[in-house]
């Protein structure tokens, strides 16, 4: 499957460490375009254009499920300063709640729902399972990319936040190179989001009859421009770069 590129800014999935390998020449249009496989097979790390640099990336997820009496919630905030160079600054914040986990759960015997098939899908995942009535479920994912300089710095708080009480559990956590929060209510469902190396993704699983879940997920993506004080070998070899397959004129 292609995956869709803007050719004025930066590549989408350049937080997921998927990115072209070169700039597409003689073509700097503007928009949507479907990249074509042998393309994509030589994408490598995070790209720009335009003399633009990665200076910051953040992830904010916030997971909330409303079932009855009871209401469960989790969320994270996830932060990449890239602006300094070198290895990034990690900010993360995560966050937990259930209330009324004394409420009744709701009783569905013979229900099931298989969501494991999820775990092999890469790129960007949006799924809804629901086996019961009355029930609302969303997803939703928004990407802002704007140029400027990098947020201010956040804190480095814990890396897992978690609670679980009267069969509703809520997780919020950042484990390695995945971020990731998880609601879940015995014999009722699970939903959760994630963002880890070449996939981000939401599911939603319901086994019952009214309930309210969503997903929302907020993707920054902050560009600056490079310093005018290129070292000249690397103007040098973006011009080579740039003439590449120029004929040479008579008597050149």
């Amino acid at each position: 499957m292609n995956i869709a590129r803007w050719t004025h800014g930066v590549v989408l999935l350049a937080l997921l460490g998927v990115a072209p390998a070169h700039a597409e020449e003689g073509r700097p249009g503007k928009g949507l375009n479907e990249i074509p496989d042998p393309e994509l097979s030589l994408m490598r790390g995070r790209y720009t254009v335009n003399g633009n640099s990665v200076a910051w990336f953040g992830v904010t997820m916030i997971t909330q499920w409303n079932s009855g009496g009871q209401a469960a919630r989790s969320a994270l905030t996830l932060g990449m300063d890239f602006s300094h160079g070198g290895t990034p600054k990690i900010s993360f914040s995560p966050s937990v709640t259930v209330t009324a986990a004394d409420a009744p759960l709701p009783v569905t015997p013979g229900r099931s729902i298989d969501a494991s098939g999820l775990q092999n899908v890469a790129g960007l995942t949006q799924s809804i399972q629901v086996a019961g009535d009355g029930n609302v479920a969303s997803n939703s994912t928004h990407l802002d990319v704007r140029d400027g300089s990098a947020p201010a710095e956040g804190s480095a708080g814990p890396t897992l936040a978690s609670v679980q009480q009267g069969g509703v559990s809520a997780v919020a956590q950042l484990d390695g190179n995945n971020a990731r929060v998880q609601v879940q209510i015995d014999g009722v469902g699970a939903v959760q989001q994630w963002i880890r190396n070449g996939s981000v993704g939401q599911s939603i699983a319901i086994g019952s009859d009214g309930q309210a879940v969503s997903n929302r997920m907020q993707i920054d993506l902050v560009r600056q421009s490079l310093a005018s004080n290129v070292p000249l070998s690397q103007n040098v070899a973006q011009a080579m770069t740039l003439v590449r397959g120029v004929g040479m004129g008579p008597g050149q």
